[in-house]
């Protein structure tokens, strides 16, 4: 009933940008803090960004602050993220989330997941 899927990503070179999006069907976006993961090669799920729904606070993780930029649009339901100045490390599939919690649990305050999509920065 509740489904969350991400369009957006491909292969990009490095330096170039893409923009993220999610659309959400079942759940209204605005009950809801909004994240971003990742999952590169190898590596485990790393939490990228995130927005409060209280206040609308944005953290972002070291790799990516600066560059990336969390959003969303309440009246097409739909959350977003801007990813410039990609580079090598930044390939991974991408999945956004969703939590009532706020952002301070991470991963374990998630509570809807998209099924994910790859992002590839290759020369």
């Amino acid at each position: 009933q509740v489904q969350l899927v991400e369009s957006g990503g491909g292969l990009v070179h490095p330096g170039g940008s893409l923009k993220l999006s999610c659309v959400a069907s079942g759940v209204r976006l605005d009950a809801y803090s909004v994240a971003w993961f990742r999952q590169a090669p190898d590596k485990g799920r790393e939490a990228v960004s995130c927005m409060k729904n209280d206040d609308g606070t944005t953290y972002y993780a070291g790799s990516v602050k600066d560059r990336f930029t969390i959003s969303k649009d309440i009246a097409q339901n739909t959350m977003y993220l801007q990813m410039n100045v990609l580079n090598f490390e930044d390939t991974a599939v991408y999945y956004c989330a969703l939590g009532k919690q706020g952002c301070a649990r991470g991963y374990f305050g998630m509570e809807y997941w998209g099924e994910g999509i790859p992002v590839t920065v290759s020369a």
